[in-house]
Parts: C-alpha cells; sequence; structure tokens
C-alpha cells in the first residue's frame, strides 16, 4: 500500500474513532431528558411548599417511540409540558404534588402497589376525594403508580371514568381543554429527604406492552415511567 493510500486509511480511521467518541459523549453524558428545576428561589430545610406538575399519558407523540406510554413534567417558570422525568426540588420541604391522568388501567401484578404510603396522612386525593387505597383487583382502577422506595412513597394513579375513551390524540394533554370527565386528577404531599441526592422513582405497574412481564421499554427508560428526584440543598 502506498504512502498516500496508508495516510488517506489513517485518516479515515481517526474520524471513525473521533465520530465514535462524540457519539457516547452526546448520547450517554450530555443528552438524555432535561431536569425541571423546582428549587430556584426556595431556601431547603425550612418546610417551604413547593408544587409539582405532572401527567400520563397512554402514549407521547414527542419521541421515537410513539406507543410508549409516558409521564411528562410542567416546567414551574413556562407553564410548558417537558417530556422528561427528572425533576430537582430542595431539601426539607414540603413537595404539593398533581398528577393528571390520562391513561386507562392495566392490572396491578401485586395489590400492595394500590396502598397509598409515605405522603402526608398516608392518603391521596382523586378528584377531590381522600384515598388510602386503590383496590385494583374489584375492577380496573389503576393506571400507574408514583413510587420513590428510598422514602417509601407510593401513590396509585386512578383510571378515568372511561378508560376506553380517547382521551387525547396527542401528547402531552392539556388538562385546561380536555373535558374533565375524561381524566383523573391526583394529588398529595409529601417532605422531601433532608439528605441530599438522587432519588430513583419508578410506575410500578408493568405498562411495558410487547416487553417480557410488561417491565421493558418504557419502564427502564428514563424520560417515561422512571426517572430522578434530585434533592437540593
Amino acid at each position: 500500500m502506498s504512502l498516500p493510500a496508508r495516510i488517506s486509511l489513517l485518516i479515515v480511521a481517526f474520524a471513525a474513532v473521533v465520530a465514535i467518541g462524540a457519539f457516547v459523549v452526546l448520547h450517554y453524558f450530555l443528552g438524555g431528558p432535561a431536569t425541571v428545576d423546582y428549587s430556584t428561589g426556595v431556601t431547603p430545610n425550612t418546610g417551604a411548599t413547593v408544587h409539582v406538575v405532572m401527567q400520563e399519558d397512554a402514549q407521547n407523540t414527542v419521541s421515537t417511540h410513539p406507543d410508549w406510554v409516558s409521564y411528562f413534567i410542567q416546567d414551574p417558570k413556562t407553564k410548558a409540558w417537558e417530556h422528561t422525568t427528572l425533576f430537582k426540588v430542595p431539601a426539607g420541604s414540603r413537595i404539593d404534588m398533581t398528577i393528571y391522568g390520562f391513561d386507562g388501567c392495566t392490572p396491578l401484578r401485586n395489590p400492595v402497589w394500590g396502598q397509598v404510603t409515605g405522603t402526608i396522612g398516608d392518603v391521596e386525593y382523586v378528584n377531590g376525594k381522600a384515598m388510602h387505597q386503590i383496590n385494583s383487583w374489584s375492577g380496573c382502577n389503576v393506571g400507574h403508580t408514583f413510587s420513590i422506595p428510598g422514602i417509601n412513597l407510593n401513590v396509585p394513579m386512578a383510571t378515568p371514568s372511561n378508560p376506553n375513551a380517547n382521551l387525547c390524540a396527542t401528547s402531552p394533554c392539556l388538562p385546561a381543554t380536555t373535558a374533565k370527565n375524561l381524566y383523573k386528577v391526583m394529588t398529595f404531599s409529601f417532605n422531601s429527604p433532608h439528605a441530599t441526592g438522587e432519588y430513583f422513582w419508578q410506575c410500578r405497574v408493568p405498562c411495558g406492552g410487547g416487553f417480557v412481564t410488561g417491565f421493558g421499554g418504557p419502564m427502564q427508560t428514563l424520560g417515561f415511567m422512571t426517572g430522578n428526584m434530585d434533592v437540593v440543598s
């Protein structure tokens, strides 16, 4: 092989290595869903109240997996719905959660996930009605859960009155323009830990359709049905 040919081959090989390195950095270190910040302007460890707003949809039309179920989080400043499951809260604060439920039911594998734990008073409110448990075996009553095992938090998400209704064709759904009888509103409160760090959370309903036992795909992917609550000081 001539010298110019060898030089050309080395240049191509070097370019390939650079391209692979860039792909790894962009997709595994710099890529991924954004983090919605609820901590700005809040003094940690004072018991201040922070209001986090989310929704869970039967689909998402903003990703390369439009048939995957997904959570969305509302930016507190812009009020825009972000396709992410990462959010940041101040340590030692009261977190008031509102979650809009736009998805139908998926039977729980274990009725324990129908119990409300870790919230203030071990209670959630479904359309204003206090609930300590949602029985998923008496009917198709649970769509998803919001569960943070690190603080023993588990809150089942109730299904709409008509789970077969076409609640919204595009995601994120818009509560303000959707008939209120077509979705559920879950509200609950809990105290964020004083210890800073990332607290993993996940839906405990096997809603990864098309995957073994239902726990693959969106169930294991950040930005869909699993995420992190970043507690900061």
